[in-house]
């Protein structure tokens, strides 16, 4: 045997995770892949009743968690001192934070010596906030990113570790975007995390030009205006999906739009009308029709413009103010 020294092995860097949403479920198996990195915890949101029977739910990640056997916390505020004291205990290094939901105090900000690290499924500064796919879509960016970024106590203000291009496709909803942003913060985590873990990248400043700051959707967002230019309402109707949906009320109810497309406006369109369009139905609007694909009334389920036209004919002409 030699009997020079060996050199010990470099320490295992103590991680958790904070996330919910379905975006951050890929973020988390990215990290549990990243080579000499334990995640020690998931901190997620408490699980809540959904649905007509309030179903106790656990959020995508708390689910995930579980079922990778990791320890789970689901604080309903990450203010309280009983958590802060809890995180604390658990002493990470690392910190790496996903859809959410909560403002981080400063408290846990400075805990861990790697840093508090955020993906956000934006080219920051574009689209800071809650809602940065559907500002994405509303927007018609032809291209995005995910953005790694140092959290900071200002909302996505953080410097920036490392970015990763996202494409746009014309025909993106709120849901197809996602799922290719998680696949791309998975990818962009386990591509930078070890080179920021070794100090190979300093982050930089956000630009200071072309901030947008987006917020929580409510229901009432969804509400077409049968005003407004067709081209903006068919990109509301792919940005709002499945949350807040887009909708109109007509003599029939309140109809969900699913699909649409954009088509000429024809001799006699006036705003605020739905009319004709082949076999099937479109609303007039500003600059073009917005053309009915797939449909949904209260309480019924989803069909074409078509066949929504067959079993209701009374719904042509002026909708209801």
């Amino acid at each position: 045997m030699s009997g020079g020294a060996t050199a010990d092995p470099s320490p295992v860097v103590r991680a958790v995770f904070f996330g919910s949403g379905s975006f951050a479920v890929p973020i988390l198996d990215a990290l549990l892949g990243v080579p000499g990195v334990s995640v020690e915890a998931v901190v997620s949101a408490p699980d809540r009743p959904v649905g007509r029977k309030a179903i106790l739910t656990a959020t995508p990640v708390a689910a995930r968690a579980r079922e990778l056997g990791l320890p789970l916390l689901q604080p309903i505020r990450v203010r309280r001192p009983e958590f802060v004291a809890a995180l604390t205990a658990i002493a990470p290094d690392l910190i790496v934070l996903a859809d959410y939901g909560q403002l981080i105090p400063r408290a846990l900000l400075d805990l861990p010596p790697h840093g508090f690290l955020n993906l956000h499924p934006s080219a920051l500064p574009r689209h800071r906030g809650a809602a940065p796919i559907p500002a994405t879509i509303l927007a018609g960016d032809a291209d995005s990113a995910v953005s790694l970024i140092v959290l900071a106590e200002e909302m996505d203000a953080g410097p920036i570790v490392a970015v990763e291009p996202l494409e746009v496709r014309p025909d993106d909803t709120a849901v197809t975007l996602e799922e290719r942003a998680a696949s791309t913060a998975a990818r962009l985590l386990a591509r930078a995390l070890p080179e920021w873990l070794a100090g190979r990248i300093q982050a930089r400043p956000q630009a200071a030009a072309g901030m947008t700051l987006t917020r929580p959707l409510r229901r009432e967002d969804g509400r077409l205006n049968l005003l407004g230019d067709a081209l903006q309402l068919e990109r509301q109707v792919r940005a709002y999906q499945p949350w807040p949906g887009s909708f109109i009320e007509t003599s029939a109810g309140r109809l969900v739009v699913w699909r649409a497309a954009v088509c000429p406006s024809e001799p006699g369109d006036e705003p605020e009308q739905l009319v004709t369009h082949g076999n099937g139905l479109a609303l007039a609007a500003a600059g073009g029709r917005l053309r009915l694909d797939e449909v949904q009334l209260a309480g019924r389920g989803r069909v074409t413009g078509a066949d929504l036209r067959r079993g209701y004919p009374g719904l042509l002409g002026k909708l209801p103010g």
